[in-house]
């Protein structure tokens, strides 16, 4: 079962879906672009943190709108890199939320990167290659 689109972008942006839409989480979750899905959910997750100092910065302690932008463009950048530093651990967290034994999520990713090599070592590896 596929969520309306409301669903879909309240989980982008780090809310939990019901139960009913386990199924489409795990999916999410395995597909070959689960990266980059799980990086614009970071990046849409700080976001909003990263508005309110800059807009802190400027309104409350009178800095130039500049070094505040710089500042805000800098928070932004580590809290990304951060929360994509840990992305498989914080992915199989999420899958057990939703009742998948811890670790499924990367074993499934991990069979499709061996399926991968395989496939590529057939055609590129062999010896008429």
């Amino acid at each position: 079962m596929k969520p309306s689109w409301a669903l879909r972008f309240w989980y982008l942006l780090g809310g939990r879906l019901p139960q009913r839409y386990r199924e489409w989480v795990f999916h999410q979750a395995t597909r070959p672009s689960w990266l980059a899905w799980f990086t614009a959910r970071m990046f849409l997750q700080v976001l909003p943190l990263t508005i309110v100092i800059a807009l802190a910065l400027v309104l409350g302690l009178g800095a130039p709108w500049p070094l505040a932008i710089a500042c805000g463009s800098l928070g932004l950048v580590v809290g990304v890199y951060f929360g994509v530093s840990y992305a498989i651990e914080s992915t199989d967290h999420r899958m057990t939320k939703y009742g998948y034994p811890r670790g499924a999520a990367a074993a499934v990713r991990n069979e499709r990167k061996k399926q991968d090599q395989e496939r590529y070592e057939r055609v590129w590896r062999s010896p008429g290659a």
